[in-house]
């Protein structure tokens, strides 16, 4: 008796601590750089997400974060503050929570892009299923709704969203 068995061919990826340096995505001296390695990192892309594709994707995440934090900053701004790191709050790990909230934001706004963007493969080869498609949704709305709670956080308003039925 034998058995001949054909699979997909394995689809090896680089893990994300492999990839080579690749810099940084800034928006002036105001507003923190984003580190695109330490991105991949955090949000767990591996080497599917090319440079080429992840640059794209953070740089359109910080003109989101930054629009949606515009007239916050420009209080700010006005206020004399140097950079976002020099507004007042509280102090974890010694770096400014409005900091951390910003690259969250960022974070999230990027990889929910890239979610969505990376929806029309599949690397195992296997046809794409109905339900897949809406799991892919909820988890790009489920890294939205993390980058509005940041934001949220950093603008000091309520996080509690309430609609009528």
């Amino acid at each position: 008796m034998s058995l001949i068995a054909a699979a997909p061919p394995l689809v090896r990826t680089t893990p994300p601590s492999d990839p080579a340096p690749l810099g940084t995505v800034s928006a002036g001296p105001w507003w923190p750089p984003i580190d695109l390695a330490a991105l991949r990192d955090a949000m767990r892309l591996d080497a599917t997400v090319t440079p080429q594709r992840l640059l794209p994707a953070v740089q359109e995440a910080v003109a989101t974060t930054i629009g949606l934090l515009s007239a916050w900053a420009q209080c700010r701004q006005d206020e004399s503050r140097a950079s976002l790191a020099d507004v007042p709050a509280l102090q974890v790990d010694g770096e400014s929570i409005h900091v951390q909230r910003f690259r969250r934001a960022v974070y999230c706004h990027a990889k929910a892009n890239l979610v969505e963007r990376y929806s029309d493969y599949d690397t195992t080869g296997r046809e794409r299923r109905k339900d897949q498609d809406a799991a892919r949704d909820d988890q790009a709305e489920q890294y939205r709704r993390d980058a509005t709670l940041a934001v949220r956080d950093i603008l000091g308003v309520s996080r509690l969203h309430v609609e009528l039925i």
